[in-house]
């Protein structure tokens, strides 16, 4: 396993079209965490600002409801993926397929849904009453399309990582059901929650954290176990324990990954992780070597602040947005220094706030996507350039 290297200097960022209303430029300090909240810099460029599009996306047909959205992900189509969790409905949301039928509204969605740039509907998969569990992703956590167009779904209770076709057709599952041999086994996985494909070799990228502590790489084409690497590029151990709990200013940071939640690569050849309750991201190289590490108000406690990155589309990436699941926010960040620019979002839900975004993207056009599980159970867009 790699050791730890010092720091280094990363390569700059995309330059983004500024955005606005909804998203502040700078931190509100009524909101929950903020006197842990890094402080906002000033930016060589003016930082994005977001306005939430109420319109967007279309109602669903066919009586469909949601539950928890798990993961958002936009194509090379400017289409949005969303993955929910259907078992999150209760008998009033979809009264019309108990038994007998208690109302006339609704029936679960799909586990997996496709949405054109307008928020249509194009089409729907996974069905847990007709589908054996071998043929869908139970338990959706994670969704990614390659280079090649297939699509990678994580399940992070069942402990594997899904592929398949667009239409839905399974071809592959790293790991076993119901199956766990910790953060060191090649074979089996933990709970898999954020997955990216580089493009370069066709390596599969898998946040393996909510049992396990690491980073694992597959082959995308043939499901052999590549390498895998734990917090800071060492070994994971998970035997290791931290009292988050007592977390103050000064506390040293968890020498152990708590929960990998999530990943994204960049053009320049870096990996960005986030260590949900960790209220951090840690940056690699491909191989493991670690360069960097964020915190992100590094008080809050319960789930952490650290749930889903996402990178500006311009070829610089100059922007990351870090999903905030506990404090119901985005963070926006510039990624040449990692340093806090700007927010967007609170607690709510009215147009433009969030219960516990946990799905996020970002389209070619600089707009952004965030689904939201807990009671959220919504995906709503902001678009880039507003006011």
């Amino acid at each position: 396993m790699p050791h730890r290297p010092h720091p280094t200097p990363f390569a700059r960022l995309l330059a983004g079209a500024p955005l606005a209303l909804v998203a502040a430029c700078t931190p509100d300090a009524s909101d929950s965490a903020a006197d842990a909240a890094p402080t906002a810099t000033a930016s060589t460029s003016a930082s994005p600002a977001f306005e939430v599009d109420p319109s967007w996306p279309r109602p669903l047909p066919n009586d469909w409801i949601l539950g928890s959205i798990t993961s958002v992900f936009v194509d090379d189509r400017d289409h949005v993926w969303i993955t929910h969790l259907p078992e999150t409905l209760t008998p009033e949301e979809i009264a019309a397929v108990q038994d007998p039928p208690i109302g006339t509204c609704c029936v679960p969605a799909p586990v997996v849904i496709e949405l054109d740039a307008e928020g249509n509907v194009v089409q729907g998969w996974g069905d847990p009453a007709t589908q054996d569990v071998s043929e869908f992703p139970r338990n959706s956590h994670g969704l990614f399309i390659d280079h090649n167009g297939f699509v990678w779904i994580g399940s992070y209770r069942h402990h594997r990582v899904m592929k398949f076709t667009r239409d839905g057709q399974h071809l592959m599952t790293l790991g076993r059901y119901d199956q766990n041999g910790g953060s060191d086994d090649t074979a089996l996985l933990g709970g898999p929650a954020g997955i990216w494909v580089d493009p370069a070799t066709n390596e599969v990228f898998i946040a393996d954290g909510y049992r396990n502590r690491r980073v694992v790489v597959f082959d995308g084409e043939t499901g052999d176990y590549i390498r895998h690497w734990g917090a800071y590029g060492e070994p994971p151990d998970d035997e290791s324990s931290y009292d988050y709990a007592a977390r103050t200013a000064d506390f040293p940071l968890p020498p152990q990954f708590s929960t990998v939640h999530d990943l994204a690569g960049s053009n320049d050849g870096l990996l960005y992780v986030a260590d949900r309750r960790g209220n951090r991201i840690q940056v690699f190289r491909r191989d493991g070597a670690f360069v960097t590490e964020k915190t992100i108000a590094p008080l809050t406690r319960a789930s952490g602040s650290a749930f889903v990155i996402a990178l500006s589309p311009d070829e610089d990436q100059e922007w990351l947005y870090l999903a905030d699941g506990t404090n119901h926010k985005v963070w926006i960040l510039r990624r040449s220094d990692l340093e806090v620019v700007g927010e967007f979002g609170r607690g709510g839900r009215q147009a433009g706030q969030f219960i516990r975004p946990h799905g996020m993207d970002v389209d070619s056009r600089g707009n952004i996507y965030v689904g939201e599980a807990s009671t959220g159970r919504r995906v709503q867009k902001f678009v880039a350039g507003g006011s």
